[in-house]
């Protein structure tokens, strides 16, 4: 399976979509604020990211407004807040077979071109 998860109004979205061309190379897409993910293609992202807290976005405006950096998280709770609300995503997440990139951290978009040939 070749699947990005990512936010079509968020610019780095879309500048990572724009430079790879994933869409034109086979890779299906999925806007998580209009088709919200499930708990299964969460579990199945935890599975290859190795953890709920490698996916969460602590950026998230409503990381400080809810004031989640002063508490102590678990797995359990980064699952819940991710099904909770798609900004709490860290984006985009992309899979290619056993691979994942999680977010626009420039190690994560390098290995996506690689991987798409760009």
């Amino acid at each position: 399976m070749k699947k990005i998860y990512h936010l079509s109004s968020c610019t780095t979205c879309q500048r990572i979509l724009k430079e790879t061309q994933a869409g034109a190379k086979g890779f299906a897409l999925q806007d998580i604020k209009t088709e919200k993910i499930t708990p299964a293609q969460l579990d199945e992202l935890k599975e290859k990211a190795g953890s709920y807290e490698a996916l969460f976005s602590r950026r998230s405006l409503k990381y400080k407004e809810m004031g989640l950096k002063d508490k102590v998280l678990t797995e359990a709770d980064y699952r819940r807040l991710i099904l909770g609300d798609y900004t709490f995503l860290k984006r985009p997440v992309t899979i290619a077979g056993k691979q994942i990139f999680v977010g626009s951290e420039k190690k994560a978009v390098e290995g996506l071109k690689t991987l798409i040939g760009r």
